[in-house]
């Protein structure tokens, strides 16, 4: 008999500690009957967390791990020095084929080296890539990379469109995603020879895609595409200023609402669209980072996550280990090394 889908979780990882885990994993078992949990970290705070919770019973263990990654410990010293620590020992349980995805709350940086290092990347893919969920006027899009690489060459760029391409049809479920590259403007001349270079290579390929060109920032939130792709530096700053964008917004509203007995009246009456707006804008219902090129599956939550935020990060995990997306993305490379062959074939 197969087990079932399971979840391996770094429960040390984060700001917070192994109790929003716990929390979060009574708000998962509730969207995810069948799911098993193995939790890695100090036995001797996980076990009594879970003693307390019944409705844990039989979906979650626990794993020893004395070790802990700080969120100041380099990747080099975590690859050296950090194998009994809870981060590599929820990455390894992927890798022995006792899990089926990671989560981690943990140091990005430290979590990637150890993903690398214990998963390895798809053949033909030169880097992974950091892939999430963004809201949109229309919707949802997939913005990659938002850290992983702080720059990227056109193959790169090339790679991370076909991941975030298998991403947007294993997620969303679309036969044939629009792709876009994140420039400082829509014409083609614009950006640097990167973002031009991989636009040429895209515009020839015959992917499973509808490459659209060039998108701006402004075009993310407008759900232009369904899947923007950038470098890592760019995307990762886009995403922490939407984020503080939505708490800005959000902190005026609340202020605004409070300054009359009037604003406060108006309030209740429209308490129903206000709730609405702020499930919209809540950054903790994105929550989770995907990596994507990785002989595996593992997920990136928030380091300042709460429960809500950390069970996003899970059903984002859940989802991903549904979906055989690493099979999709190995079909589209090879594709495109294919046409790139053939096209310098022709040249000669």
């Amino acid at each position: 008999m197969t087990r079932a889908l399971t979840v391996s979780i770094d429960a040390m990882g984060g700001d917070a500690g192994p109790g929003v885990v716990v929390s979060a994993l009574l708000k998962t078992i509730q969207r995810h009957t069948d799911v098993q949990f193995v939790l890695h970290g100090d036995e001797a705070q996980l076990k009594p967390l879970l003693a307390r919770q019944p409705k844990l019973s039989g979906r979650a263990t626990v794993r020893h791990a004395p070790g802990r990654v700080s969120m100041e410990d380099k990747p080099s010293h975590v690859l050296r020095r950090g194998k009994d620590t809870s981060m590599w020992r929820t990455v390894d349980c992927v890798k022995a084929g006792d899990a089926d995805v990671a989560v981690s709350a943990g140091n990005t940086g430290a979590l990637m080296a150890v993903s690398m290092f214990g998963l390895g990347i798809i053949e033909g893919i030169s880097r992974p890539a950091i892939a999430v969920i963004w809201p949109t006027l229309k919707g949802q899009c997939v913005v990659l990379d938002v850290g992983a690489n702080v720059s990227a060459t056109d193959e790169q760029l090339v790679d991370f469109a076909v991941m975030g391409e298998a991403f947007a049809h294993v997620i969303f479920g679309l036969e044939k995603p629009t792709v876009g590259i994140l420039n400082v403007g829509a014409e083609e001349q614009k950006g640097n020879e990167g973002v031009r270079g991989a636009a040429q290579i895209l515009r020839n390929s015959n992917l499973p895609m509808d490459f659209h060109g060039f998108v701006e920032g402004d075009d993310i939130a407008k759900g232009t595409v369904d899947v923007v792709v950038t470098d890592g530096f760019t995307g990762n700053i886009a995403l922490k200023t939407a984020e503080g964008t939505a708490r800005l917004v959000s902190s005026y509203l609340r202020q605004a609402l409070k300054r009359s007995m009037l604003s406060k009246l108006g309030a209740v009456i429209a308490s129903g669209a206000l709730n609405a707006l702020k499930r919209k804008m809540d950054p903790r219902a994105q929550n989770g980072g995907v990596f994507l090129g990785l002989n595996g599956i593992v997920v990136k939550s928030h380091g300042s996550a709460d429960a809500v935020g950390f069970a996003s990060a899970l059903d984002i995990a859940i989802g991903m280990a549904r979906a055989d997306i690493n099979a999709r993305i190995t079909t589209d490379r090879s594709a495109v090394t294919a046409e790139s062959a053939g096209a310098r074939a022709g040249e000669l």
